[in-house]
């Protein structure tokens, strides 16, 4: 299988389910929203050691966003409802009541399940805090030197999919640079997905386990150029720089779009292979077979 003159191994990448929850974020204005969405996106690429896996789905005008406002909508996974409501409610704490002019809402308002947010933070108030209720959704108003934070009381948590992902080879660092700047910027407009390491771009692949008893995961040494000759190396030859874009969605149909739009915009002159990491279908019950993506 060829898109152009890169060659599409014919392999599988394997992912997890995870929950997930959406947080819609507004701001003053696009200064002080990005400097929100990367806070609380921050250390968040691999719940391998991270808290959640972390980032921005989309931005929002202010006709999207409940209060006229610019905003994002960010996405947020992780292996528990308990742990990532543990995650979000520290995050926002921390990242986002801290920045100033921002609010908080429900990206997810019509999920069952439910995760504490404002009703966690409001102590921050000091007793001062106060509750109020639109259209049947409680927000609480926190008193904060700019004003106050208005912040949704709970967050809705649903079933998503993560680790989805393409692993391409090029024939430089250039090159697999340039490439990987295509696919995040094609992926970008996406709903429903996200590619949380940074930049959208992981060059520091990883296998299961160690030689190190202590480590659950390190280097995807088939996939590194250096050790070619020292490993059984997936490396092609020719190529000398190799990276991988991980995806994490609300549902299979969301994650098999972005890694399909991925390849393409990646398969650029100089892109020798694109391939896939699984761990032979033994861990992930989500294959994503590349032949089903050309």
């Amino acid at each position: 299988m060829q898109i152009g003159n890169t060659q599409i191994v014919d392999t599988f990448a394997e992912a997890f389910g995870m929950v997930y929850t959406r947080l819609m974020i507004t701001a003053f204005d696009d200064h002080w929203l990005r400097a929100a969405t990367n806070e609380v996106s921050g250390y968040g690429s691999s719940v391998i050691a991270c808290d959640a896996e972390v980032g921005v789905e989309r931005l929002l005008s202010p006709e999207e966003t409940p209060d006229g406002r610019p905003g994002a909508s960010v996405l947020a996974f992780g292996f528990s409802a308990d742990a990532l409501a543990k995650a979000i409610t520290k995050r926002v704490g921390q990242c986002v009541m801290t920045c100033a002019s921002t609010a908080v809402f429900d990206g997810l308002p019509d999920a069952e399940k439910r995760m504490p947010l404002g009703k966690s933070l409001r102590y921050f108030g000091d007793g001062f805090q106060k509750s109020k209720v639109i259209d049947g959704t409680r927000y609480w108003r926190i008193p904060v030197m700019d004003g106050e934070f208005f912040c949704v009381e709970s967050l809705g948590i649903e079933k998503g999919v993560a680790g989805g992902n393409i692993i391409f080879q090029a024939v430089d660092q250039s090159t697999a640079l340039t490439a990987a700047r295509q696919a995040v910027e094609a992926i970008a407009p996406l709903a429903n997905v996200i590619a949380p390491f940074p930049g959208g771009v992981a060059r520091s692949g990883s296998k299961v386990g160690s030689k190190y008893k202590s480590l659950m995961a390190s280097t995807s040494d088939t996939n590194c150029p250096t050790l070619r000759g020292r490993v059984e190396s997936q490396v092609v030859e020719g190529a000398h720089c190799v990276l991988e874009i991980v995806l994490d969605g609300a549902s299979e149909q969301a994650v098999a779009e972005g890694m399909k739009t991925a390849m393409h915009a990646a398969a650029i002159e100089g892109v020798l292979v694109i391939s896939a990491g699984n761990y032979g279908g033994k861990l992930g019950k989500f294959h994503f077979h590349l032949k089903d993506l050309v």
